[in-house]
């Protein structure tokens, strides 16, 4: 169950091996209605697809924001920001 006021921004690795970015208030029931082919016609025809990022926003527009910057990027550099998020994230795990 996700809490009020979430807002995110995620990121899908398609069955071909391409990314989708996208924004949700749950990431669970997305995640799911794209694997069901209900999501966007992109998604639909590239299945299965997994979950490979998400970040947490405090508003829509912070998170469509993140979706945005990211579509802009080529793919080498989708590649370099989800390096460095994984990166980041790691580290904030270790430390728990």
């Amino acid at each position: 169950m996700e809490t009020l006021n979430s807002h995110f921004f995620y990121v899908l690795r398609c069955a071909d091996n391409s990314y989708y970015g996208g924004y949700t208030i749950d990431l669970m029931r997305r995640l799911n209605q794209h694997n069901e082919g209900k999501a966007s016609k992109y998604t639909r025809t590239r299945l299965p697809v997994s979950l490979l990022h998400s970040e947490r926003f405090e508003t829509k527009r912070e998170a469509m924001q993140a979706e945005y910057s990211f579509k802009q990027l080529s793919r080498a550099k989708k590649n370099q920001y989800l390096l460095e998020r994984e990166a980041l994230h790691d580290f904030d795990t270790a430390k728990l």
